[in-house]
C-alpha cells in the first residue's frame, strides 16, 4: 500500500523498459545465433560460403561460445556438435539466399514491426526509445543495429520461405480418424515384473569365476591417474577482519564523501485511510465515517488502535498505521503537506486524497543534518575495509600465482606469506571449501606436475588457484583392487540373463496352461497386477509409463507378450481387453489431431525441403563448404 502514496516517475517507467529490454534482446539474439561480435581475430578464415558471402571463423566460435556459455553442449562433446553448427548456419544463408532469388523482401518496415513485436520494451507508451538507447541495448550484446536488423532481416526472409515450402500441407479425414483411434484407445493388461535381485544369490560368482573373468579382462581394470593438488583460498571477508584503518584514513574517507552521509527530513508518521475509490456514490458516507474516527482520535483514543480497527490501508493498518522514515516526495502532495507540516503528536483534520480521506499524526520529525564523524565511523570503517579487500584479493591472486610458478614445491609457504588457506586434496574429489565450481575443475584439466592454476572467482567473495604437486599415473588394477567390481559386474550380467530366462519360462508356462498368466505366475513364485483401462500416453501405478505396453496394443485380446525390458526389470504381460476410443469425442478432438498432424508433416517436409535445397546448392557451386577448416577447429576442441 506504501506505493499507493509514492509519486509516479515516467523516467523511472522508461528506465524499467529498458532493462527489460536487455533481457529480450538476450533471448533475440541467442535466437538468432549467426551474429558476428565485431571482432576481426580469424576473420579471414572462411568456413564456408554461400552464393559468395563468406562465413567466418569468427561467426563459427560465436556460436560455440554462445552454447558453452548457457551450457547447452557439455564440454568434453562439443566436437562431435561443431559439423552440425556449420551446417546450421550454410542451410540459414542458403535460405535466405534462395528467398532473396524467388524475389521475397523484408522491408524496414518489417524489420521495425518484428522488433516491436519480439522486444515490446523497446516502444514504452507506443513509443520508439530512440536510436541511442536502442543501440546501447545491442552493444551489451556486442551488436552494431546494422549487423542486429541484418540478421533480423535475413530470419523474416527465412520464415516467409519456410512457410511458403510447407503451404498446401493437406490431412485427410481418414488420417485423422486412424490418428484419434490410436490416440485415445485403450488396453487392459495383467503383468508381472521379474526383477534382477530375484535372482542374485543365484547369480553370485565364484573367485576362480572372478579371477578368471579378471585374467580375460586386465586392460579394462586400471587405477585412474592421481593428481594432487595444493589450493590456495583467498577470503575477503578474512582479508577485511584482519585490517583495521587508521582514524586519518577514516577521516579523509568522510571528508571526501560528505554528501553520502547527509540524512534527509524525514517524518515518522501514523495515518488512517478511510477509502473512496472504487465508491463513487460513497463520499459523503466514507467522510461521515472518517469525521467520526477523527472525533475519536481527538477525544484521546488510541490512534494505532482506531487504525488497525478503521484503517483501509493494507500496508499498514496493522502496524497501527505507521511509516518510518518517509522523505518529501515519496507521498502524494496533501498526504506530505500535512505529515511534515504538523507538530510532533498533532493530529490533522481530514487529509483528502486521490485514495480517500487519511487523518495524519507525526510521530517524530527529524530535520536535514549531516551526520558526525563518530556517528558514521563504524560504517566508514567497515567499507574502507571492504573496499581495502575487494582491492587486495586480485593482488594477492596475481603474488600467489606467480609466487607458486616460481617456487611450485611450498605451497604453504605461499599461503603464509599471503594470509591464503591451504587445502591440500586429489582433483575430482569434492573439496567443501571449493564446493562445485566447474570453472575451478577446468582450470586444473590437463595440468603438469608443478604447474599452476589461473585464478578462480568462487561464492562469497573467494578466490582459488591450484598447483599440482604430484601426479601418479594410470595404471593396470591389481585383482585385489578389481575383485568388487569383477564381482557386481558378473553378478549383475549373470542376474540381468536369469530374468530373461525366468521371463521366457513365464511365457512357456502360461501358454501350457492355457494362457494363464496368474496361474503360471504364482507357480514361479511372481505376483501378478492388473492395469485399469490405459491409453498410450497414460501411466500404471507401480509400472510406470504405459510405454511399457506399447505391444499389447497392436495384439489381440488374450495374447502374451514380452519380455519388456524396463529400468527395474523385465516385464511379461497379457493383453486383457481392447476398448475402441469412443466415436462421439471425435467431433471434439478433429481440429486438435489435424493441426498436430499438420504440423508433423510440416516438420517432416520442411526438413526435406532444407536438406534438398543444400545439396542441390552445394551441387550448382552456390555453396562451398572449406572442409580443412572445420577440421582444424573439431581439433582444436578436441584437444582443449
Amino acid at each position: 500500500m506504501f506505493d499507493l502514496f509514492r509519486s509516479r516517475d515516467k523516467a523511472v517507467r522508461i528506465l524499467l523498459g529498458v532493462l527489460l529490454g536487455l533481457v529480450g534482446l538476450s533471448m533475440l539474439t541467442y535466437l538468432v545465433p549467426n551474429y558476428n561480435n565485431g571482432t576481426t581475430s580469424a576473420s579471414d578464415q572462411v568456413v564456408a560460403e554461400v552464393a559468395k558471402e563468406p562465413i567466418t571463423l569468427v561467426e563459427i566460435q560465436n556460436t560455440i561460445q554462445n552454447t558453452m556459455r548457457n551450457r547447452q553442449v557439455p564440454a568434453e562433446i562439443l566436437p562431435n556438435y561443431i559439423p552440425q553448427m556449420v551446417q546450421d548456419l550454410v542451410t540459414e544463408r542458403a535460405l535466405a539466399y534462395e528467398a532473396q532469388r524467388l524475389g521475397f523482401e523484408a522491408t524496414d518496415q518489417d524489420v521495425r514491426n518484428t522488433i516491436r513485436q519480439m522486444v515490446p520494451s523497446l516502444f514504452p507508451d507506443g513509443n520508439f526509445v530512440g536510436k541511442d538507447a536502442y543501440a546501447a541495448m545491442l552493444a551489451q550484446q556486442n551488436l552494431s543495429i546494422p549487423q542486429f536488423e541484418a540478421d533480423l532481416r535475413r530470419q523474416i526472409l527465412i520464415t516467409r520461405l519456410r512457410n511458403i515450402a510447407v503451404e498446401g500441407t493437406v490431412v485427410t479425414p481418414a488420417e485423422i480418424e486412424q490418428e484419434f483411434k490410436k490416440k485415445f484407445e485403450k488396453v487392459k493388461v495383467e503383468w508381472v515384473e521379474l526383477k534382477s535381485d530375484m535372482y542374485s544369490k543365484e547369480s553370485q560368482p565364484s573367485e576362480t569365476d572372478i579371477r578368471n573373468y579378471y585374467n580375460a579382462n586386465k586392460a579394462s581394470y586400471q587405477v585412474p591417474e592421481k593428481k594432487s593438488l595444493a589450493i590456495l583460498i583467498g577470503d575477503e571477508a578474512k582479508l577485511e577482519a584482519a585490517y583495521a584503518p587508521t582514524d586519518a584514513q577514516l577521516q579523509a574517507l568522510y571528508n571526501q564523501n560528505r554528501d553520502q552521509y547527509r540524512s534527509p527530513e524525514t517524518v515518522d508518521v501514523r495515518h488512517i485511510l478511510l477509502k473512496t475509490t472504487g465508491k463513487p456514490d460513497e463520499d459523503a458516507k466514507v467522510k461521515a465515517k472518517a469525521e467520526d474516527v477523527l472525533k475519536q482520535a481527538r477525544s484521546g483514543a488510541d490512534f494505532a488502535e482506531l487504525a488497525k480497527k478503521y484503517s483501509e490501508d493494507t500496508g499498514s493498518a496493522q502496524s497501527g498505521g505507521l511509516y518510518k522514515g518517509v522523505t518529501r516526495g515519496q507521498m502524494v502532495p496533501e498526504f506530505e503537506q500535512a505529515a511534515f507540516s504538523l507538530k510532533q503528536g498533532q493530529i490533522s483534520d481530514l487529509v483528502k486524497t486521490q485514495y480517500g480521506y487519511h487523518i495524519v499524526m507525526p510521530i517524530k520529525h527529524d530535520e536535514a543534518h549531516l551526520k558526525t564523524f563518530d556517528e558514521v565511523k563504524d560504517q566508514l570503517a567497515a567499507q574502507f575495509k571492504k573496499q581495502h579487500a575487494t582491492d587486495q584479493m586480485q593482488q594477492i591472486a596475481d603474488k600467489a600465482q606467480a609466487a607458486l610458478q616460481k617456487d611450485p614445491a611450498h605451497p604453504d609457504k605461499v599461503a603464509a606469506d599471503l594470509n591464503m588457506q591451504l587445502v591440500r586434496a586429489d582433483a575430482g574429489t569434492n573439496v567443501a571449501e571449493i564446493g562445485s565450481s566447474q570453472d575451478f575443475e577446468q582450470s586444473i584439466a590437463g595440468l603438469k606436475k608443478g604447474e599452476v592454476s589461473a585464478p578462480v572467482a568462487l561464492p562469497n567473495n573467494k578466490i582459488a588457484l591450484a598447483v599440482v604437486t604430484d601426479i601418479v599415473p594410470s595404471r593396470p588394477s591389481t585383482f585385489e583392487e578389481a575383485e568388487s567390481k569383477i564381482k557386481d559386474t558378473i553378478t549383475n550380467n549373470r542376474s540381468a540373463q536369469a530374468v530373461q530366462t525366468h521371463a521366457q519360462d513365464l511365457i512357456k508356462k502360461t501358454q501350457e496352461m492355457g494362457g494363464d498368466l496368474e496361474k503360471a505366475a504364482k507357480s514361479m513364485g511372481l505376483t501378478m497386477k492388473t492395469t485399469g483401462e490405459v491409453e498410450r500416453t497414460g501411466s500404471v501405478e507401480g509400472l510406470g509409463s504405459a510405454q511399457y505396453l506399447t505391444d499389447a496394443f497392436a495384439k489381440p485380446n488374450g495374447s502374451v507378450f514380452g519380455p519388456v525390458n524396463m529400468p527395474t526389470g523385465t516385464l511379461v504381460g497379457k493383453v486383457v481387453e481392447h476398448i475402441a476410443a469412443d466415436p462421439a469425442k471425435l467431433a471434439d478432438q478433429r481440429a486438435t489431431i489435424r493441426d498436430q498432424i499438420k504440423s508433423e508433416k510440416a516438420r517432416d517436409r520442411d526438413t526435406l525441403f532444407e536438406a534438398g535445397l543444400r545439396d542441390d546448392l552445394i551441387k550448382r557451386g552456390v555453396i562451398k563448404i572449406h572442409q580443412n577448416v572445420i577440421n582444424s577447429l573439431v581439433a582444436q576442441y578436441q584437444k582443449s
